[in-house]
């Protein structure tokens, strides 16, 4: 490409709470970007959904406003846009009717804890219980994962058995459900998903990178309502006609989380945190599938082209950590917004001996109950919503150590144990513009905290592999880019180790105390 000519990559960037689209240069640096957020539906304890026609209109939204700020700055847009990516919350699951394009129920969140009777069912009827699947799709038998949600759907919702019996029915993570609609819906749209998001479902084989025929069987879920899997970078399709951008190829895909690694360029060996709704840790363990032996989740990192090797991951994965801010914010008022908590936690020096463990539908790993619940304890009349704000501050980054204090145990196992000191914590997300929240994190973890100028590195892991796939990029420069440091910011720790080892403790002794909480009658 002539270093002349204007060049742009779009990125649709859809979350759990929002959607963007940002559009970045051929610096990779973003030019402009429109947020929307959408509404969050709780029909139930324990249920969240979203309606996947506002997800759509959502990212038709970002792109008309995205679009328009980078024209009235000067940019030629509509000239130089030559691609678009995808990156989705994962394991978020729908089904819809192949014949009319319309959702036959809401998307049921990845969150969403109502699958836990199909859980406990499976875990009684199959061999080795809830690690059955773990071998084919490096994943235990939880809530979280897709294939339960699409489990409950078949068995609950008539208009789903009943488009599935006709032939009409399509499932989809959300990407799959982008994808189809904006390469034509109804109209010849393509069902795909990527490697990174068919490894959240628990139906792919890590090994073959295709369903996996027994698992299928086992679960009775048809073949013939799955999307064909994709590498994360090649030309899928064009945008086609209805939207506010035609014809521009959507030429890369990757959950958020993946996409968030390759934005942070992570190789071999190096850790990343995405600090958004939930929190996110991921370990990029090169060429090879490494099962865990503490409750890490072996996934896909990235597989950048269709002959491209496959770079494997070890995952924490983490329900709760920006949601308890807006738990804080939503359901109990003691902020007004999101930005306030680091001024109302700044206001005291410590918890006061308050630890607060978000367990609202469960925890996730390293210690995947699904019966566990939220609690609140240490509580004095000395306790003040200052306090309360910032134990849940402290309650991300605990939760966060937790999952790397697996994944150091799991490099010891596998003979990798003098990495476990080189272990670098990049960070990105927006809950990381929270200077307390990096600074505590870098306490409890005792190692040095490392957040990138540009925390978005979710959109921008999708827009570069789809400038990859048309050329813009090489992947020597995409990783070269996790070497320019100079912009970055480094927290480094600076609690006393007996203080943080007392605190560690006590956070445990938490945990332990949301176990078996949930109603089950509810």
């Amino acid at each position: 490409m002539s270093s002349q000519e204007e060049v742009f990559v779009g990125s649709i960037d859809q979350g759990t709470t929002s959607t963007r689209f940002i559009i970045y240069d051929r610096s990779a640096r973003a030019i402009a970007s429109h947020q929307v957020e959408f509404t969050q539906f709780y029909p139930e304890a324990g249920w969240v959904e979203h309606d996947p026609m506002v997800i759509l209109e959502s990212v038709r939204v970002c792109i008309a406003k995205a679009l328009d700020k980078a024209t009235s700055d000067g940019f030629n847009v509509e000239k130089g846009l030559k691609a678009i990516g995808v990156t989705n919350q994962r394991e978020t699951t729908l089904v819809w009717r192949k014949s009319t394009g319309v959702p036959l129920y809401n998307a049921i969140v990845w969150m969403d804890a109502r699958t836990s009777s199909v859980c406990r069912k499976l875990e009684k009827e199959l061999a080795g219980g809830r690690t059955h699947f773990v071998e084919t799709c490096g994943l235990p038998i939880s809530t979280y994962f897709s294939a339960v949600k699409l489990l409950w759907l078949m068995e609950n919702v008539d208009a789903v058995k009943d488009a599935i019996e006709k032939g009409d029915a399509l499932f989809g993570t959300i990407d799959t459900w982008l994808i189809w609609n904006l390469t034509g819906g109804v109209k010849g749209g393509l069902h795909v998903t990527d490697v990174s998001n068919a490894s959240r479902t628990m139906l792919m084989n890590l090994k073959t990178l295709d369903w996996d025929a027994s698992t299928l069987k086992t679960l009775g879920i048809p073949a013939e309502i799955l999307p064909k899997i994709i590498s994360n970078s090649e030309v899928i399709g064009n945008v086609t006609s209805g939207w506010p951008i035609i014809d521009i190829p959507i030429s890369g895909c990757l959950g958020d989380q993946h996409a968030a690694m390759l934005g942070q360029a992570c190789r071999k060996g190096e850790a990343k945190s995405t600090y958004g709704t939930g929190a996110f840790i991921l370990l990029n363990t090169g060429e090879e599938v490494i099962q865990s032996k503490h409750g890490l989740l072996s996934t896909l990192a990235f597989k950048l082209g269709p002959k491209a090797p496959t770079n494997y991951a070890l995952e924490g994965s983490i329900a709760i950590a920006g949601a308890a801010v807006q738990w804080l914010r939503d359901s109990l008022g003691i902020i007004s917004s999101a930005k306030e908590i680091e001024d109302l936690a700044l206001q005291v020096e410590s918890t006061g001996g308050v630890y607060f463990v978000p367990a609202f539908n469960g925890l996730f790993a390293p210690w995947w109950r699904d019966d566990a619940r939220g609690v609140c304890i240490g509580i004095t009349r000395f306790t003040s919503k200052a306090h309360i704000a910032r134990a849940v501050l402290e309650s991300m980054c605990f939760q966060v150590k937790d999952v790397l204090d697996s994944m150091h145990k799991d490099s010891e196992e596998h003979g990798e144990g003098e990495k476990e000191k080189e272990f670098l914590l990049r960070v990105d997300g927006g809950a990381t513009v929270n200077n307390l929240l990096m600074q505590i994190q870098a306490n409890l973890l005792g190692s040095p905290v490392i957040r990138p100028a540009d925390i978005e590195t979710t959109a921008l892991g999708a827009a570069y592999a789809a400038g990859l796939a048309v050329g813009i990029w090489t992947e020597e420069e995409i990783f070269a880019s996790g070497e320019k440091v100079k912009t970055d910011t480094v927290f480094r720790p600076v609690l006393d180790e007996q203080v943080r080892k007392k605190k560690v403790e006590s956070w445990c002794k938490a945990v332990t105390r949301t176990f078996d909480l949930a109603d089950l009658s509810l």
